[in-house]
């Protein structure tokens, strides 16, 4: 299947998005007039987690989503809040991948975004390459369109690394790689997706 191709949801999907679609509306409803497209972004990315108890996946601090919030969505009514006994995270077998690919991501950070956004959208982006589906899908967002704008408004140097079109969340783990002088190789999340033959037929 490739990753533009049309996927059977179960019957709970379209409540989840429906939703979602209300939370981004609440979201912007606080935010200033006209919302920027950071704002729309934030307001997606939050939203897509947060309806399905899973904002803790966002793997962003309460502090951080606090200052987020106060950036973008000041007015909000119900400001989004990580439980206090969050749904387990993938994240302790792959620390070391989280801060490396962050911090890659951020070398490349454009310099007329919010430095405060950048760390966000680095650590949001990290965490979900340990989720196993292509990386639009993982982030809650519509198409590998969407991710193709957030990496060139945000990391730009680095989006236009991507010459052959790779997959994103293959092209972000090869990058990784080529930084630490290792051999390129599948996210932790690329091994679950139902694409992974197609990406790494080698099984690597």
């Amino acid at each position: 299947m490739s990753e533009h191709s049309p996927r059977v949801n179960p019957p709970m999907s379209s409540n989840l998005d429906e939703a979602s679609a209300a939370r981004v509306h609440e979201l912007l409803a606080a935010a200033d007039e006209p919302p920027t497209p950071d704002a729309r972004l934030f307001a997606r990315l939050i939203a897509a987690r947060e309806v399905r108890g899973e904002i803790a996946l966002l793997g962003i601090t309460q502090n951080a989503l606090d200052a987020l919030v106060k950036r973008h969505f000041r007015n909000v009514a119900r400001p989004p809040r990580i439980p206090a006994l969050p749904a387990m995270l993938p994240a302790s077998a792959h620390a070391d991948f989280l801060s490396a690919l962050a911090a890659l991501l951020q070398t490349h950070a454009n310099p007329s975004t919010n430095e405060d956004d950048t760390r966000c959208i680095a650590a949001i982006i990290a965490h979900a390459c340990l989720r196993p589906d292509h990386l639009w899908r993982d982030l809650g967002l519509s198409g590998r369109d969407d991710v193709t704008s957030m990496l060139e408004r945000y990391f730009p140097t680095l989006f236009i690394r991507n010459t052959a079109s790779l997959r994103w969340k293959k092209f972000l783990a090869r990058e990784l790689a080529l930084a630490r002088g290792t051999e390129p190789g599948p996210a932790p999340g690329c091994p679950g997706c139902e694409d992974f033959g197609y990406c790494f037929p080698h099984g690597h």
